[in-house]
């Protein structure tokens, strides 16, 4: 692994500590739906001791029919805005907060690269959504350079904060 990846995923997992601990003191559950990232922000959770306390769990939808049939989404949506869009990041999310009953959700999509998927979205360009059960919805756009592992950890780490924030919010 990159040197600078190390250091991301270093500072991720110092972040992911910190917002299980805000989980657990705000007694809130949380589950996740992942695309670029596959997985990681689960692992990032999961590796923080007690975090079985408040991480539902995860569901890695890497394909549109994965975000249709394990979260629900209506096809048309990611059909008509691209998966790579705040339209498909929200429905996302809010489909992990149905399908798992948690008290929140974290959603991201994004292209990682190196090469792009055909449409006009650029390489790096990642879409994060976190949601409560509530209907609380936070969607933000990021433009991430590096290579294809460190834009999926510069991802990780976005879906971590903009879970911070809608917790700060609480």
């Amino acid at each position: 692994m990159e040197e600078h990846s190390k250091k991301l995923l270093e500072s991720a997992e110092k972040t992911a500590n910190e917002l299980i601990h805000k989980l657990k003191t705000s007694s809130i559950t949380l589950a996740l739906a992942e695309s670029c990232t596959a997985g990681i922000v689960s692992a990032l959770l999961a590796g923080v001791p007690g975090a079985s306390e408040v991480l539902w769990g995860s569901f890695v939808t890497y394909t549109k029919e994965a975000k249709v049939s394990m979260l629900g989404i209506d096809e048309k949506i990611p059909e008509t805005f691209g998966l790579v869009s705040r339209q498909t990041a929200c429905a996302m999310a809010r489909g992990a907060v149905q399908k798992s009953g948690a008290d929140a959700a974290a959603a991201v999509t994004g292209l990682a690269g190196p090469a792009g998927d055909g449409s006009d979205v650029p390489v790096g360009t990642v879409w994060v959504v976190a949601a409560s059960k509530k209907g609380e919805i936070m969607a933000n756009e990021h433009h991430f350079t590096g290579s294809r592992n460190e834009v999926r950890i510069k991802a990780a780490i976005a879906v971590l904060e903009i879970l911070q924030t809608l917790l700060t919010k609480k």
